[in-house]
């Protein structure tokens, strides 16, 4: 075996590999596994050689042999070096087995004497590489592993891949890496065995990126750090590396609306090529660097007269992107553009700011222009930024709206109206919306260290306290300091009191407490004249009302949806939409609920409103799940906890949530690790009403999971929390039926009917239906426990029938399922007379409303049942579900809308759920029938159905 040292990776490299490349290494390994080759293709320090390395030493121990190289560029010249790497350390054992010539050639190519011989005779030292790796290969498994082919030496590069075409059955595979761009790696995947996979390593998300810092230490950058710095290297992890090394080492940050410091170790990667443009094309090029959106025609109008020529020049350098569809002038990686902005003298890229800021037509971009341009504190200036900034709120871009307040903060003079920390403050709370919160925090705290004005610190202690977000415990400290500073301001002990009522709830768990504090600064703020204030109060106390069950929800809530309403309140996630919608949800008005919280996830994504887009996902996800559309509610589940990592915020909620889909309609372990993650983000954060919902969905995964033990352990805890919040209304939760459940299936039904009649109780006093048809269900195999079966079957027939009105679909099924079962058990009974139990035994109706509503889970339970031979079935009803598995190849979109034509929505519906055209809805379903090789909505609905298409 060779082992050459460069291959010695560090151990602490290793846990890189893991992020954002499961699926792929998952994949490289299988084909491995599997007897393949493998090609990793990709473009510089996109991650190639970390992932060969690791499937090297992860697949290496495999292989009696494992041959090597590692080729660079200035080596790539001198022939055969490659195939010295691979075969030098092995000749001696393979070179008696060659016929004489082969071992000649071979001998004479590794000893630097064999460019000669491969003119003479280059048939015989072909033959001899096959034959070498045929006699390695007869003794055991052989792994060829090469890094950077396209610096291998060509003679080598020829004889590897002679070899690699004629290897057949015998046990040789290669594991290669290969820089490309595009689709440039064919000519080296025709190269390779056969059975090669091409794996292209592409961009990582995001998430990603800031995780892979977080794992180097690069710690802590700011979201909007982290945001640029995936935006400069478009996702490439080695260059993110640098970026992030670089912002470490820097002892100042750069300033809003300033590109991110690129290091020598990358610029040098980028400016070689730049020292070959002429002048006039580096400062075209650069004036392109500084545009938020360059185009030729701006670049004329900033005084480039020859943007066309210069451009041309530069693409054909590589620097540029020729874009034949659009008139945009984009870099052929943004690292150019930042290295190139940053290499440009300070007065340079004034003068291009100031040409930028009469060239712009967008208002928004002519005063960033500006401000870039300008030095010192300039008033004109500043309010131009200002109303900047409004605009771009207006827009639906807080987080624009942020940068440009704080350059106007940055240009206000100290004695000026509003003042710079006034502008700071917008700023932050701007960030605040847009789900920026660790900018916000620190902009407040900045204007703590300075502020007299009483107005100005409670403003900045209210952006220090929602930027705790769920941990409000963190910030305990500040409450007695902000009440200090609020005195006895009506309006400013309104803000506070507001915030003492989250507390009372996510700290104390105290539902009583935080109605009272909520209700107070409510009085406060009317007296205070803050109607925003206000109105945010109200909302709050009748979300509270709601979950605690009190009589005064419903007028509450009519007082906060009274006139005159506030724009940012009526849409926001504690707004009165949101309290609403709690309400109508809780009284099984589900259509209405759908209506309203459809229409405020419009708004807040018009308004860039990130953290209430997070909450009204999973919202509406919730909807979605009661109803029965479980496989819409687990994209909008996912696409809603995907949004909440990627922001911070709410991220345990959305845990929670994505669990219940999950175990309704996807994977039920990952379904357990979400309901333990988001009960881990709980119980760091002290939230006891969070903890409560992620701990019920924990139960409903474990009984779905066939644990009913753990989920009656895990629901009896939520009992207990929910008892201590003084929380009554059964309908928030919903976990009272599957406690009941599971706790007869472990053999308690005594207990079981106790929390059955308990939660009766105040289902009757609040008027909950659909909870009580729940409990019925639960109550039906009390008795079926008992012995009771005609009662437990008439029982469950009239409660599916119920839950079907109330259009509680997942339900409905789950209550079908249960009659079916018990249907199944009774017959297997001994029978000595008397009347005949009511139904067949089948499991047809329970598969077909599982089909309906997308609950895999739930469908594999069917499944199970049906094979454990317990009554016979229609071939139909226990054929895999056809068209479950057919729509998970399609893409998100194309899955969402043949959901929802499975579901019996048409066009016109499906466009407005998903906030999409009619028009789009079409163009997708033309996908949708291509993929799946059908012909129309009536072959998906026969898919939906289990049948066959013609």
């Amino acid at each position: 075996m060779t082992v050459r040292r460069d291959f010695q990776e560090p151990p602490r490299c290793r846990p890189d590999l893991v992020i954002g490349r499961e699926d792929l290494f998952t994949s490289a390994r299988e084909q491995l596994g599997r007897g393949g080759s493998v090609l990793l293709h990709g473009p510089a320090g996109i991650g190639k050689s970390t992932i060969l390395r690791a499937l090297a030493a992860d697949y290496g121990g495999s292989a009696r042999t494992v041959l090597r190289c590692s080729a660079t560029e200035s080596e790539s010249h001198l022939p055969f070096l490659a195939l010295a790497d691979l075969f030098g350390l092995v000749l001696d054992e393979v070179s008696e087995q060659l016929p004489s010539a082969q071992r000649t050639a071979l001998e004479s190519a590794l000893t630097g004497r064999g460019e000669s011989t491969l003119q003479r005779d280059g048939l015989a030292l072909r033959l001899a590489v096959l034959s070498a790796l045929r006699a390695l290969a007869a003794e055991g498994p052989v792994l060829v592993v090469a890094d950077d082919l396209q610096w291998l030496d060509a003679a080598s590069a020829e004889l590897l891949g002679f070899a690699a075409r004629r290897l057949g059955d015998t046990p040789v595979q290669m594991l290669c890496a290969v820089r490309t761009e595009g689709q440039e790696y064919d000519r080296h995947l025709r190269a390779s065995p056969p059975d090669t996979l091409a794996v292209r390593l592409g961009p990582l998300t995001r998430t990603q990126v800031s995780a892979l810092l977080d794992h180097r230490g690069y710690t802590p950058l700011s979201r909007s750090t982290i945001r640029d710095i995936h935006r400069t290297s478009g996702g490439n992890p080695l260059f993110a590396l640098e970026l992030g090394r670089a912002l470490a080492e820097s002892p100042t940050r750069p300033r809003p609306g300033e590109p991110l410091p690129v290091p020598t170790s990358l610029r040098a990667l980028v400016l070689s090529r730049l020292e070959m443009l002429s002048d006039e094309a580096r400062r075209t090029l650069l004036v392109a660097s500084a545009g938020a959106r360059p185009t030729l025609a701006l670049l004329h109008a900033a005084g480039r007269e020859q943007a066309e020529a210069e451009t041309a020049q530069a693409a054909a350098l590589g620097l540029l992107a020729t874009d034949a569809e659009g008139p945009a002038v984009r870099f052929a990686h943004p690292l150019i553009s930042a290295a190139l902005y940053a290499e440009a003298p300070a007065q340079e890229r004034r003068a291009v700011h100031a040409a930028l800021s009469t060239a712009a037509s967008d208002p928004i971009e002519r005063a960033r222009h500006l401000a870039l341009a300008t030095t010192g504190t300039d008033p004109e200036v500043a309010a131009r930024l200002a109303e900047a900034g409004a605009l771009a709120l207006d827009r639906g871009a807080p987080s624009v709206a942020a940068s440009l307040g704080l350059l106007a903060a940055r240009h206000t003079p100290a004695d000026s109206t509003p003042g710079p920390d006034e502008r700071r403050l917008q700023a932050a709370e701007d960030a605040i919306t847009a789900g920026e919160a660790d900018l916000a925090r620190d902009i407040a705290r900045d204007v703590l260290t300075r502020a007299t004005v009483p107005a100005e610190r409670v403003r900045a202690w209210m952006v220090v306290i929602e930027a705790a977000g769920q941990a409000l415990g963190e910030v305990d400290a500040v409450f007695p300091q902000v009440l200090a500073d609020a005195g006895d301001d009506p309006g400013l002990l309104a803000l506070v009191h507001y915030q003492l009522a989250w507390r009372g709830l996510v700290v104390e768990g105290d539902f009583a407490e935080a109605r009272q504090e909520a209700e107070h600064a409510a009085e406060l703020a009317a007296r205070g004249g803050d109607r925003r204030t206000e109105l945010m109060a109200l909302s709050f106390q009748a979300s509270t009302e709601t979950l605690m069950g009190h009589p005064g929800a419903p007028a509450t809530v009519k007082r906060a949806l009274r006139e005159p309403q506030d724009p940012y309140v009526a849409c926001h996630h504690n707004g009165a939409g949101s309290a609403r919608f709690r309400w109508l949800i809780m009284s099984d008005r589900l259509p209405e609920a759908r209506a309203v919280i459809t229409a405020l996830l419009r708004e807040v994504r018009r308004r860039g409103m990130v953290e209430s887009e997070v909450h009204f996902l999973r919202f509406l996800a919730d909807t979605e799940l009661r109803t029965g559309h479980c496989g819409r509610a687990l994209d909008l589940a996912r696409e809603s906890l995907r949004l909440a990592r990627d922001a911070g915020i709410g991220e345990g909620a959305s845990a929670m949530l994505a669990s219940l889909a999950e175990a309704s309609a996807g994977d039920v372990d990952r379904a357990l690790a979400l309901a333990r993650e988001a009960a881990d983000h709980a119980e760091v954060d002290g939230d006891q009403m969070y903890l409560s919902r992620a701990l019920a969905a924990l139960g409903y995964a474990q009984l779905v999971a066939g644990d009913p033990g753990a989920a009656v352990r895990s629901l009896r805890r939520v009992r207990e929390l929910e008892h201590g919040l003084g929380i009554n209304d059964p309908a928030r939760g919903r976990w009272h039926g599957d406690l009941a459940e599971a706790l007869v299936r472990i053999g308690e039904p005594g207990e079981a009917q106790d929390v059955i009649d308990t939660t009766r109780a105040h289902a009757l006093r609040l008027g909950r239906e659909s909870v009580l048809a729940v409990l019925d269900r639960a109550e039906a195999l009390v008795r079926a426990a008992r012995g009771e079966h005609e009662a437990a079957l008439v029982r469950l027939a009239s409660v599916r029938d119920r839950l079907g009105r109330l259009g509680y679909g997942l339900e409905e099924a789950r209550a079908a399922f249960a009659l079916a079962r018990l249907r199944a058990q009774v017959a297997a009974l001994p029978r000595t007379g008397g009347t005949p139990l009511p139904g067949p035994a089948s499991y047809d109706e329970a598969a077909r409303l599982f089909r309906r509503c997308r609950a895999l889970p739930w469908l594999r339970q069917v499944d199970a049942a049906v094979a454990a031979g317990s009554t016979p079935v229609e071939p139909a009803s226990v054929a895999p579900p056809v068209a479950l598995d057919a729509l998970e190849g399609l893409a998100s979109m194309e899955r969402q809308v043949a959901s929802l034509v499975m579901e019996g929505a048409t066009n016109r519906e499906i466009a407005a759920r998903l906030f999409i055209s009619v028009k789009t809805v079409e163009a997708t379903l033309t996908r949708v029938y291509r993929k799946l090789g059908i012909r129309s909505r009536v072959d998906i609905v026969r898919l939906a159905a289990g049948r066959r298409t013609t």
